[in-house]
């Protein structure tokens, strides 16, 4: 089962979500997230992050080939393109620049599903309110559930992410708002009971 902590806001967290077993990390630039970081806060975090992990670029209100840009400056592993703002014109203007593209939206936008439509590697299927935390109905995934290499996120927490892989059956997981003690603000104690419960559930 793979594992994106995301959303994270200091080198402690990204050594915690690391040794916890987590294959990536996930730093956002916004200005409307609470988990968004400024320029310089994003070059220092990019590069704590140890080779092996990937690292994840999120943006949400950022053009997408600047995205991409930034994404190359900074020597992030991936680019996620967060929200239904983003179409497929945007994706191939952030490939010309960066070519490893994720793309992150929510059933309430009635989005294609099919992992690799816009030229992403990964599609995240996310609640409506991308970072609230709160779950949303994993029963819509029984007639439009993805096929390949695609993430569940939203609402998820060390104390549901089990049922819900059981549910869902994706390849991977994010969390971020689930493994919180305050908005924007990661409990490592919670990270690490996130991870280990993802992994376990997915040898079941």
């Amino acid at each position: 089962m793979f594992v994106k902590v995301c959303g994270l806001g200091t080198a402690a967290d990204i050594d915690v979500a690391v040794a916890a077993g987590a294959d990536a990390v996930g730093l956002v630039i916004s200005g409307t997230s609470v988990r968004g970081l400024d320029h310089d806060r994003a070059v220092r975090l990019a590069a704590h992050v140890p080779s092996g992990v990937l690292s994840v670029l999120v943006v949400n209100d950022t053009p997408a080939a600047e995205a991409a840009r930034l994404a190359a400056e900074l020597g992030f592993g991936a680019l996620q393109l967060h929200g239904a703002a983003y179409q497929e014109q945007d994706f191939a203007a952030a490939a010309a620049v960066f070519p490893r593209l994720w793309r992150a939206t929510s059933l309430s936008e009635r989005p294609d599903t099919r992992v690799g439509a816009y030229g992403e590697e990964v599609l995240l299927l996310d609640s409506p309110r991308a970072g609230s935390g709160e779950p949303w109905d994993l029963s819509l995934l029984e007639t439009g559930r993805p096929e390949g290499t695609w993430l569940l996120a939203g609402g998820l927490a060390p104390h549901n992410v089990a049922e819900a892989i059981d549910r869902a059956r994706p390849w991977g997981v994010d969390v971020s708002s689930g493994v919180e003690s305050a908005p924007g603000v990661k409990d490592h104690d919670l990270i690490r009971t996130f991870v280990a419960a993802a992994k376990q559930a997915a040898r079941k």
